[in-house]
């Protein structure tokens, strides 16, 4: 331990101010994953007044998207470098400014933008602040958190699409636009909660008894490192490229990006392709609002399932099994044209799909742990805007040519069961050997691959890497001497 002498470590509340940290981070998370989906309502208007097809229109969506998930890395340096909160603030505003300005356009371009570009940017500097402020407020209850946090989506899914579809019947999509711009103000209104967990903050771990050149900082929203090199000025770290070398995280993202191919594209064509079923306009916005309500029930209880303390060290396997029964869900209803079949698809795909979201965020912080999470989380999202770039367009594409929707939904199936497949597969064939090995120092805890730990003797800590180039952090411990390592909680503990 450092000179700080002796003192009690605070760790996360799992509680207390946490909640109101929770029910923004259900806000955002509502808005970054329902409003690209939602915004599928004004599609068949917006064709209309810019004579564009279908994959001109799912654009929108993709870009939106992809900015979600693109600019993760950048949001990582935004947040190590500024705080949760301010970055925060400047998301909403971005975000609402897309939208309002989106409201003026008159070319395809102006759209793409506007409510593509800016407002997907906007979303971005709110998701990921949140799930990393999100990560220090909880601990022994995470699963539980993320699972409530990710019900914000369908939330917000089944209130958007309709909203839309009745501001779209009075305002236009003008209007509705300007009026959506509006709403996402609320997001500023979600950071000016996130303020830094109570507590002393965490110090850095150092190898000798006192401080060298070099300090940590801590701001409530990640950790960065201002490193003193022989004979040259502090410089910081702000994004841990190195985790793209862990064997669990290159897993993830593999399945990751092909889960993205198919898993938004029935979502965001669902509501177009009830409408040429002959589906009623309303009845047609209604289905996003089922499959919106089932997801509401699927993902808190899917939350607290993956926190049992028997199954949280295969939760990466409970993963797999939402991505295959997605997918087979997919497969299974492409031929589906009456309202009838509609229903019970929606019914199935809203609740594999909560399964999906549920566990998604809690898989990559077992495998990396929490000190790791922010800038893998940006990685794995630059890895995901790829996809996404790829998988919506393509089907719109695929509908202009073919005027059919039953390959894409064989298409986006396939490709959702197959994420599932590789990642059970690889988590078995590829992860379980180096599991089984005798650990190395300082590797446990779902710590990388590549952490390198060397041991100092008894009476000196070990020193692992972390995000940002962050070194292992010290909880101090009541009457103890060197104390070893705070590191991530082993899945299976509660």
């Amino acid at each position: 331990m450092g000179a700080g002498g002796t003192g009690r470590g605070v760790g996360p509340p799992d509680g207390g101010w946490g909640w109101a940290v929770l029910g923004a981070c259900f806000v955002v998370t509502g808005f970054a994953y329902g409003f690209p989906k939602a915004v599928s309502v004004f599609f068949r208007a917006l064709m209309r007044d810019f004579s564009a097809g279908y994959s001109d229109m799912a654009w929108v969506s993709s870009i939106m998207l992809a900015m979600l998930y693109g600019t993760g890395p950048v949001s990582s340096i935004l947040v190590n470098r500024f705080g949760c909160r301010p970055v925060m603030l400047m998301g909403g505003l971005l975000a609402s400014a897309g939208m309002v300005l989106a409201s003026f356009a008159t070319r395809l371009l102006e759209l793409y933008l506007t409510a593509g570009v800016l407002t997907g940017l906007g979303l971005a500097l709110n998701f990921q602040p949140s799930l990393i402020m999100l990560g220090l407020y909880f601990d022994r209850r995470r699963p539980l958190a993320n699972g409530l946090a990710a019900a914000g989506s369908p939330v917000f899914l089944s209130a958007l699409s309709p909203l839309g579809q009745q501001l779209l019947e009075r305002f236009g999509w003008r209007g509705g636009f300007l009026l959506l711009g509006g709403l996402l103000l609320h997001c500023c209104a979600c950071g000016a909660v996130m303020r830094p967990p109570p507590g002393p903050g965490p110090r850095l771990r150092r190898d000798s008894a006192s401080d060298p050149p070099g300090e940590a900082e801590a701001d409530g929203a990640g950790l960065s490192l201002r490193e003193a090199p022989p004979g040259g000025r502090p410089r910081r770290r702000l994004l841990d490229v190195a985790v793209c070398a862990d064997r669990a995280f290159a897993v993830y993202a593999v399945t990751k990006f092909l889960m993205a191919l198919g898993l938004f594209v029935p979502a965001i064509l669902l509501v177009n392709y009830a409408k040429d079923a002959g589906v009623p306009d309303a009845d047609a916005a209604f289905l996003l609002s089922i499959v919106g309500f089932v997801d509401i029930v699927a993902r808190p209880a899917c939350g607290a399932l993956a926190g049992l303390a028997w199954l949280r060290p295969h939760v990466a396997y409970l993963f797999s099994l939402a991505l295959l029964a997605n997918g087979l869900t997919d497969l299974s209803s492409a031929r589906a044209r009456s309202y009838g079949a509609l229903v019970a698809f929606c019914v199935a795909f809203g609740l594999s799909y909560g399964m999906v979201g549920a566990l998604q965020f809690e898989v990559l912080m077992a495998a990396v742990g929490a000190h790791r999470f922010p800038s893998a989380l940006g990685l794995v999202l630059l890895v995901e805007a790829l996809a996404v770039l790829i998988g919506p367009p393509s089907a719109g594409r695929l509908v202009d040519a073919l005027k059919n929707y039953e390959v894409i939904f064989y298409l986006a199936g396939s490709e959702v069961a197959l994420a599932g497949v590789f990642m059970a597969v690889a988590t078995n064939c590829c992860l379980r050997s180096s599991q089984d090995a005798p650990p190395s120092p300082g590797t446990e805890g779902g710590a990388s691959d590549t952490e390198d730990a060397e041991a100092k003797g008894d009476s000196e800590p070990l020193s692992t890497e972390e995000p940002g180039g962050l070194e292992a952090l010290e909880v101090p411990r009541p009457g103890t001497g060197p104390a070893e390592p705070d590191m991530e909680a082993e899945p299976g503990q509660g």
